[in-house]
């Protein structure tokens, strides 16, 4: 099921005393942020938009400036929450996909389509993104990398070439 918000970052503090917020981003590029009309806030599985006034570039940082939070302690209740946005807002150039797709697609063998586990999570901590899939044996850790991952179908499933051990439990199952 795709969902129509997507985390895009992370208030992570305030910047100056007018309100602006500094966010960490989520994005590929945090221009990608910054070009963002409106963030999105959820509470309670609630979204509501908050209309971005002004968005700038510092270092791997957005400091951006939202309607309606025009001091430090309006900025302040705003720090550690997530920022979503909205799908239409977010473009996609050709074979490209929204990482978060992947969660709960099927991870088939390419050339034999054999079923090989479901993708549970993604982290993006590292240069490539992490899957961690659930397989007969456990969960897996599947990097997101050209020599593992050879087709991503976010309509079908993800298609890989693991090497033995990588989602089977263990060489000794091969």
């Amino acid at each position: 099921m795709k969902h129509e918000y997507l985390e895009c970052g992370k208030i992570i503090n305030t910047h100056g005393f007018r309100g602006a917020v500094k966010l960490e981003s989520f994005c590929d590029r945090p221009r990608d942020l910054a070009a963002l009309p409106s963030f999105w806030l959820e509470e309670r599985g609630i979204y509501r938009p908050v209309k971005v006034n002004k968005a700038s570039v510092l270092g791997a940082f957005v400091i951006a400036e939202l309607e309606g939070v025009t001091d430090e302690d309006q900025a302040n209740a705003l720090r550690g929450k997530i920022v979503y946005a909205a799908r239409a807002d977010l473009g996609l150039s050709e074979g490209a996909f929204f990482l978060a797709d992947v969660i709960g697609l099927p991870v088939k063998r390419i050339g034999t389509g054999e079923e090989l586990g479901t993708i549970l999570s993604v982290d993006t901590r590292g240069k490539n993104a992490l899957f961690t899939v659930k397989t007969p044996f456990g969960e897996a850790l599947l990097p997101n990398v050209p020599a593992f991952v050879k087709l991503v179908d976010v309509e079908d499933a993800v298609y890989v070439d693991p090497i033995p051990g990588l989602l089977d439990g263990g060489a000794e199952n091969v």
